[in-house]
């Protein structure tokens, strides 16, 4: 039997002392046979994690697989992405977050994958779980159709090829290839990266065999600021590359619009323009119960507060976002470099 490749996990994090523990322990704990190390990228946290990550460097330094961090002063997540691949030696590349918790097979599942496929890329399910009610019904939403629409990595589907992944296990070919990350994309960094790697010719494969846990927000407004960046950097990404836009994007900042108008009618004109607020209202509550299922009473009364927070803030980031911070990013645009290329950037990882 071949031996399992070598594989590097790199971590970028910010404030996690709360889960940073048990995420490194489930990468730990994998059943793997092959070599394997974990960096972990260091934001300027202002809690305990620098301190919790100094423990598992010292807890596992005679280990088979040790722990050992670099430093990201800008506390930007794709800059923290790129020092840890800087940082990494092995093949395959593993990327996990700090509040993101491995299934016991994923490694060994995705190098599988790898294998099987050819991609240069393969990732899986993004599965919510909470730990209290509110992050209870916050998962119930982002995992069900009318919280984020038929978005595979968070609803499931059927394992082929994708345009991006959650997360993902590169060949380090890839990501040495195309230059790492392109730091300007405080967001969405995942998805440019992968659409660079699709267009010089490389396969991005989903596959719901693979299964990272994830914990949600523990506030609303926490989950109002994801939100709101995501349908920022979406915006970004549109202006970035014309055509990438359908219909699942385009609803949170429909629904604000006409939310929005419908107040306004209804305050100014007559009362029937609360018809569109009030619809709204109705059929978030109606998702409430299909997506609540099994959850106790406090989490499903608040699956309708998570699915707004989610919608309106995810539309007003969309439709706030400015287009000069389209225009700087789109200024720093890497070329797509073709598999024999070289690529300018290619020292940066």
């Amino acid at each position: 039997m071949n031996a399992m490749p070598p594989v590097s996990v790199i971590m970028p994090v910010l404030n996690e002392e709360r889960h940073l523990r048990n995420s490194v322990r489930h990468i730990l704990e994998q059943d793997y046979d092959g070599e394997m190390e974990v960096v972990i990228a260091l934001g300027p946290s202002t809690d305990r994690t620098d301190e919790i990550a100094a423990e598992l460097v010292r807890e596992t330094a005679d280990k088979r697989a040790r722990v050992h961090t670099v430093p990201n002063p800008t506390g930007r997540t794709p800059a923290a992405l790129n020092a840890a691949i800087k940082a990494s030696r092995h093949p395959i590349v593993v990327r996990v977050d700090g509040h993101g918790m491995l299934s016991p097979n994923y490694i060994a599942t995705a190098v599988r994958l790898l294998e099987e496929t050819g991609a240069m890329n393969v990732g899986g399910i993004m599965h919510a779980e909470g730990e209290n009610a509110w992050e209870d019904a916050v998962a119930a939403a982002m995992t069900s159709k009318i919280g984020v629409g038929n978005a595979s990595f968070h609803t499931g589907g059927a394992a082929g090829p994708a345009e991006t992944v959650y997360l993902g296990v590169f060949r380090r070919e890839a990501l040495e290839q195309q230059g790492g990350y392109n730091e300007e994309f405080i967001r969405a960094q995942d998805w440019e990266l992968n659409f660079r790697i699709r267009e010089a010719g490389g396969l991005i494969w989903f596959s719901p065999e693979l299964r990272v846990q994830y914990r949600p927000r523990p506030s609303v407004r926490a989950l109002a600021k994801q939100y709101k960046d995501y349908g920022r950097w979406r915006h970004v990404v549109a202006r970035y590359h014309e055509g990438s836009i359908n219909l699942r994007y385009l609803a949170p900042p429909t629904a604000v619009c006409a939310i929005v108008a419908g107040i306004v009618v209804g305050a100014v004109l007559t009362p029937l323009g609360f018809v569109v607020p009030a619809g709204y209202v109705a059929a978030i509550t109606a998702g409430a119960v299909l997506a609540g299922k099994g959850l106790s009473l406090k989490a499903r009364l608040q699956i309708p507060v998570a699915l707004a927070t989610m919608h309106m803030s995810w539309g007003f980031g969309f439709l706030t976002s400015p287009r000069s911070l389209a225009r700087k990013v789109i200024a720093s645009r890497r070329p797509v470099v073709k598999a024999g290329e070289a690529s300018e950037t290619a020292g940066t990882v």
